[in-house]
């Protein structure tokens, strides 16, 4: 099943997690995202790509950011990619990262664990 099979239908009210159990399959995708992002260096990289103006980034504008080498980053970059986070493509010498908006959704909606009943006090 893919990532945008698995976006947020109108009328859910909750996490997945509490309205039932996570699928083999999601819960590996998950993970996958999960484990990407449990790593500082590449959550700061999706940070700076998310945040960057236009909502994109050349390589070349978030690798200063780093005390790191440029095939380290480009490591970092992959695995993001690779867990579905941030897709890519090359212009020219460079290549322009974004974040892809249903897997950040994905993660949110599955902790979310708010209920939309309650009232706040």
């Amino acid at each position: 099943m893919s990532n945008q099979d698995r976006s947020s239908v109108d009328g859910e009210c909750c996490s997945p997690l509490i309205r039932e159990p996570l699928t083999v399959d999601w819960a590996g995708d998950l993970a996958r995202m999960f484990k990407a992002l449990g790593d500082p260096v590449r959550l700061r990289l999706l940070s700076l790509v998310a945040s960057h103006a236009g909502g994109e980034a050349c390589v070349c504008d978030i690798s200063p950011a780093f005390d790191l080498s440029q095939p380290t980053i480009s490591h970092h970059l992959k695995v993001l990619r690779e867990a579905g986070l941030l897709d890519c493509e090359r212009r020219g010498t460079w290549v322009y990262y974004w974040v892809i908006p249903t897997a950040l959704q994905q993660l949110s909606s599955v902790l979310d664990s708010a209920d939309p009943t309650a009232v706040m006090a």
